[in-house]
């Protein structure tokens, strides 16, 4: 977690909300993750952080700097 707002981040779902407040399920739904080892990439942003700091016992994180997407490679194909 170096450079805030930069990149984006890769968050997996690894764990159930079967059982957990309310409020974790919500964070959960929000940032798109409907099932187990779903996996969605959301900007790096502070408010993303919070909201994974939150469940942080309930995913699992991956950094994927700027410029390492799709984009780039589909650019060095062409």
């Amino acid at each position: 977690m170096s450079e805030q707002g930069t990149g984006t981040l890769r968050i997996t779902l690894v764990r159930s909300t079967i059982g957990r407040p309310a409020d974790q399920e919500r964070t959960v739904a929000s940032l798109g993750l409907r099932r187990l080892h779903a996996t969605v990439e959301r900007p790096d942003t502070p408010s993303i952080r919070g909201m994974v700091t939150k469940i942080r016992h309930l995913v699992k994180v991956e950094e994927v700097p700027a410029g390492n997407g799709a984009g780039q490679r589909l650019e060095n194909e062409a």
